[in-house]
């Protein structure tokens, strides 16, 4: 059984900065595609950024140079360091494992979910 499992979500002020973790377990972690996908109240899944299991990183354009995803295969987890927060990145975040040849921001090429973390940034 695949179990991802998000932590460190949040209130924080604009401006200010969150962690983001996922621990996998139940699968082989280093071979995995690992990304990040957020949801706001009453719009669609998008996706956030990705790292690939050789370890290239991929943004959404609303996100680069803000947000940095980080990997460690020996732990089995993977990070999301959000700096620079602003209201719009309100949402609840979810990880995700993929290992099709589909594109990274697709969510179709991801096989596993986590249940999501709340991040909330207040104006």
């Amino acid at each position: 059984q695949v179990y991802l499992v998000e932590s460190g979500g949040g209130l924080v002020q604009a401006g200010g900065s969150l962690r983001l973790s996922c621990a996998a377990s139940g699968l082989t972690f280093s071979t995995y595609t690992m990304g990040w996908f957020r949801q706001a109240p009453g719009k669609e899944r998008e996706f956030v950024g990705a790292i690939s299991s050789a370890g290239g990183t991929y943004y959404a354009n609303s996100v680069k140079g803000r947000f940095t995803i980080s990997r460690d295969n020996a732990a089995n987890t993977c990070s999301l360091q959000m700096n620079s927060l602003k209201p719009d990145d309100t949402a609840v975040y979810y990880c995700a494992a993929g290992r099709t040849m589909m594109p990274v921001s697709t969510m179709a090429s991801y096989a596993y979910w986590g249940q999501g973390t709340q991040v909330t940034v207040s104006s």
